[in-house]
């Protein structure tokens, strides 16, 4: 429990050890002299999972007297309402599930108090570091993450989108994409990888399926095949990195795409999911979003090590919040946004990240920017908006 404790209080302080040795969480008032800011627990976490205190967090001043020191008093427990989001502990206490199982941001107490926009730890951060007379950190994109979920390679190249091409009489771009890969309409790595690339300090990575490709998870291309021996060797050559897009019924195990981190297919990602991930020693996920809003799921705009609430065990995991995927924005049954809303609300997630110096990642799939909704034009945009920040 100490090692939770000390890790949440030195991820508030953003990594300084030093100064997380100056904050007590203690409720024992004799010990209070010791530290220069003092947390009082709830008395809660690793016992017991309850709804967060949302209100203004309470302080206390109390002024130096005699060889005592000036020191503040947390009297809400801002280490257990971390605790809260960053484990995603309200999964458990709150059995709301979409059609695809997961828990959608309109379950959420964020979304009740307005908060999905607003991200609470990364607020407790800068109050702690002001309380501590410590600089906040320099406004800027800590890393910028350009990822794409390659859910299918072609429309045209496997026997059932072949057939219904044909059948919706688009038989001239099955014949093509027969023909050539790359006159397929879902064949848009190269559109991708020159845009990413206006990025130059950006990192580039494709989620690739390795699933059985049957029900949700269709369709599946042949891994060892030439179409996507091509896919492979465009991206590689491109500098990008290839990471595990699992299975939407879950990790199984054995998949091979590991070295660009992992994100789930729907973004489905229980508390389950993420200790298997754990458990296959998978070191950074980037699935942590709600699929039906964009804003904060976890409360933070950086990476941080995961925390299973079920077991309270801190594991090597690392989440890297989600800012924001394309269909999130787009989709009838999710925001349903025009292009300029669209625009706006990626406008007011960028500018959190930046104040909080978070990390940004994009999700386009390589599939959509060739559909009549507005991705294609969208995309370049959000690029150019990135590259003002410089």
């Amino acid at each position: 429990m100490q090692a939770i404790i000390d890790y949440i209080i030195t991820f508030l302080l953003y990594g300084n050890s030093p100064a997380a040795k100056q904050v007590g969480y203690t409720a024992d008032e004799s010990q209070w002299k010791k530290f220069r800011v003092v947390i009082v627990p709830n008395g809660k976490l690793g016992k017991e999972i309850i709804m967060p205190d949302l209100d203004e967090v309470k302080l206390e001043k109390i002024e130096a007297d005699n060889e005592e020191k000036t020191r503040w008093i947390i009297r809400t427990d801002i280490v257990y309402n971390s605790f809260f989001f960053l484990s995603r502990a309200e999964e458990l206490i709150n059995p709301q599930r979409d059609e695809h199982g997961r828990f959608a941001a309109k379950y959420s107490l964020l979304s009740q108090h307005n908060r999905l926009m607003i991200p609470l730890v990364d607020e407790y951060a800068r109050m702690l570091m002001k309380l501590l007379d410590l600089a906040l950190p320099t406004p800027s994109f800590s890393q910028i993450y350009l990822t794409h979920d390659v859910d299918s390679i072609a429309h045209y190249r496997h026997l059932r989108g072949a057939v219904g091409g044909i059948l919706r009489g688009e038989w001239r771009h099955v014949w093509a994409s027969q023909q050539d890969i790359h006159n397929d309409p879902a064949f848009c790595f190269s559109w991708l990888i020159a845009h990413d690339k206006t990025i130059e300090r950006a990192k580039c990575i494709y989620f690739v399926k390795d699933t059985p490709g049957k029900k949700h998870d269709y369709p599946q291309y042949n891994l060892s095949g030439k179409d996507f021996a091509l896919v492979k060797q465009t991206l590689e050559t491109s500098g990008a990195k290839i990471g595990l897009h699992s299975s939407y019924y879950g990790i199984r195990g054995n998949e091979n795409w590991t070295t660009g981190g992992h994100r789930s297919h729907y973004l489905r990602c229980s508390i389950d999911q993420m200790q298997a991930l754990a458990d296959a020693g998978i070191q950074d996920d980037f699935t942590m979003m709600f699929p039906d809003q964009v804003g904060f799921r976890l409360q933070t705009t950086r990476a941080v090590r995961w925390i299973n609430p079920k077991t309270m065990q801190l594991t090597d995991l690392v989440l890297h919040p989600l800012t924001v995927m394309d269909c999130t924005l787009s989709n009838t049954n999710y925001m349903n946004l025009s292009e300029d809303e669209a625009y706006f609300e990626c406008q007011r997630l960028f500018e959190k990240v930046h104040q909080n110096a978070g990390e940004i990642v994009l999700l386009w799939h390589n599939t959509n920017p060739t559909g009549n909704i507005y991705h294609r034009s969208l995309y370049p945009k959000l690029l150019a908006l990135l590259e003002e920040y410089r």
